[in-house]
């Protein structure tokens, strides 16, 4: 009887002993699954890091850049005998964030700024940022600027004008030829005064005309 006790509670000892070790073997494994789980997700955040700053980087380098000063424009103007001046040649347009270059004042194209300035009618007293008006050439509107030489009531005409007129906006600027100047995406016209008859046809032909790049785009809420 006494052999097969101890018989017995060893083989219970033998079984129990197996179980300890099973658990500590599947602890081991499950510390085990956890690190190489934690590896991996790593791995994958790194990853995904590394392709999200080279898709931004790309795209920085395609269409949004922060360190361009170069309108990326290239051509010249031609007059036609109304006395418009158009651009022959290419006016860029990437956004840009930084200060930018034009060849021509006020500028009719070229690399500008994410943001438009509002151009709903809109009358400015003091002067904008060249890069946030050409968004809003970009949209189709004229852009009406004047020098302090500009007669006041030439100035009041042309602002209550704007005033009147969707997709058009109006500011001074004094880094100018001529004291009164009307703008368009590729197009530019200086008046004698506010009732030039180019005044009207210019409005007529290039307020949402045809050589807008994004007609229909936005002129409200935007810069300034």
């Amino acid at each position: 009887m006494g052999s097969a006790k101890n018989s017995s509670a060893a083989r219970k000892a033998r079984i129990e002993e197996m179980r300890r070790t099973e658990r500590a073997r599947e602890r081991r494994n499950r510390l085990l699954t956890i690190a190489a789980s934690v590896v991996i997700v790593a791995g994958l955040v790194v990853g995904g890091v590394v392709l999200v700053n080279s898709q931004s980087g790309k795209k920085d380098t395609a269409g949004d850049s922060k360190s361009s000063g170069s309108s990326g424009d290239s051509g010249h103007w031609v007059t036609g005998k109304d006395g418009v001046q158009t651009w022959s040649g290419k006016l860029a347009r990437t956004h840009v964030t930084a200060k930018v270059s034009y060849p021509m004042h006020p500028p009719v194209g070229g690399n500008h700024n994410p943001i438009w300035a509002t151009c709903d009618g809109t009358v400015y007293t003091k002067a904008l940022q060249d890069e946030n008006a050409v968004h809003s050439l970009e949209h189709g509107a004229v852009w009406v600027t004047y020098t302090s030489k500009a007669k006041k009531a030439d100035v009041d005409a042309l602002a209550a004008k704007v005033k009147k007129t969707p997709y058009s906006l109006m500011s001074p600027y004094e880094n100018q030829a001529e004291p009164l100047i009307l703008s368009a995406w590729g197009h530019q016209v200086a008046v004698k005064s506010a009732d030039d008859p180019e005044v009207n046809k210019f409005f007529a032909a290039y307020v949402q005309g045809p050589q807008t790049p994004e007609p229909g785009a936005a002129c409200t809420s935007g810069a300034m």
